[in-house]
């Protein structure tokens, strides 16, 4: 699956579409080439979460692009989706992974230097198919996180760890280069994609950056 973990990974947020739905969004950022999908909803029920993640799971299923649920393990489960992304709150990845299984995809939010060594203390190889420098830059989309690792976190923790990274956080076309440049293997985007008038294009945009 870490053939999985390159190119570009879309991160939902509904309020941020502002000229297509998210259905539609999702569809044309799949056709566009996206590497990654991630169902992050806040403000839903949890009903209406897994309506809305079965609903995309379907839609991305021709493309053959992994599905992944924000925090919610159980969700994950109802939904049939392909793994969740956790963090450093969330269900603890170990639990994550017995109750999800050794094909799940499970991504792990680094924002400190602390969270990566307490991680590597509990396990020196943790199963994770991912870790996710958050936030890269400061960005309105991630409002509880804390201080910005910047460039230079991004070249740290690629620095540590085997395990593919994933750059998250006031990511977009301008700097997407210099994240890539980090040694990000992946980048995650909200309104680079969300918000853009054409998705696709978008999408193809920031893939082309690799």
């Amino acid at each position: 699956m870490q053939n999985k973990i390159h190119g570009v990974y879309l991160v939902t947020d509904r309020p941020l579409c502002l000229h297509h739905k998210l259905e539609e969004v999702v569809q044309m950022a799949a056709s566009g080439g996206v590497s990654l999908v991630q169902l992050r909803e806040k403000d839903s029920t949890s009903r209406e979460f897994l309506e809305l993640a079965m609903h995309l799971k379907f839609i991305l299923s021709p493309f053959q692009v992994p599905l992944l649920i924000n925090d919610r393990v159980d969700l994950c489960l109802a939904s049939g989706a392909d793994g969740v992304h956790l963090g450093q709150t969330d269900l603890p990845w170990l639990e994550a992974r017995r109750i999800l299984g050794k094909d799940a995809i499970i991504g792990l939010s680094i924002e400190t230097k602390e969270d990566f060594a307490t991680l590597t203390k509990e396990d020196p190889n943790p199963q994770l198919e991912y870790l996710a420098v958050s936030p890269v830059f400061d960005t309105p989309t991630k409002t509880n996180t804390k201080e910005a690792l910047g460039l230079a976190g991004v070249r740290w923790l690629k620095e540590k760890t085997d395990i593919p990274v994933v750059a998250i956080g006031g990511i977009n076309i301008s700097n997407a280069k210099d994240v890539i440049g980090a040694g990000a293997d992946m980048i995650a985007v909200v309104s680079a994609i969300c918000s853009a008038k054409d998705p696709k294009q978008a999408t193809v945009a920031l893939r082309n950056l690799f």
